[in-house]
């Protein structure tokens, strides 16, 4: 028996593999702070760890995903992929529909990347 056992109560960090130790500090007003406070308990993570996700987010220049682009995009490729069988006279059966629904699931945030990253050039 092992004195020393693995199981001593103490639990190590999960995943814990970079130490930060430096701080930088900064004022808020009461409403600033209150905003943030209520941001970080909305998205369900510390208040540090939003902050400085939001600060390295744009340190990165790491646009934060939008996916109002995505279902914009998606909106419009119904639109265009429906109305055109139907301004020719097709008829659009309920599977190719379905079908079309799922290709534009799959699609529409795909697009909204390429439309950033085309902006950003």
């Amino acid at each position: 028996m092992s004195l020393l056992s693995s199981q001593n109560g103490a639990k190590k960090p999960a995943n814990k593999t970079v130490f930060r130790n430096t701080t930088r500090c900064l004022k808020l007003t009461e409403e600033e702070a209150r905003l943030v406070d209520e941001v970080a308990t909305a998205k369900g993570v510390p208040r540090s760890e939003w902050m400085r996700d939001v600060i390295l987010r744009e340190l990165r220049c790491e646009p934060a995903p939008d996916v109002s682009l995505a279902e914009i995009l998606g909106v419009r490729l119904l639109l265009v992929n429906v109305l055109r069988p139907l301004a020719a006279g097709q008829n659009l059966s309920l599977e190719a529909f379905d079908k079309l629904l799922d290709q534009i699931s799959t699609l529409k945030h795909e697009m909204a990347g390429k439309v950033l990253a085309d902006g950003r050039r």
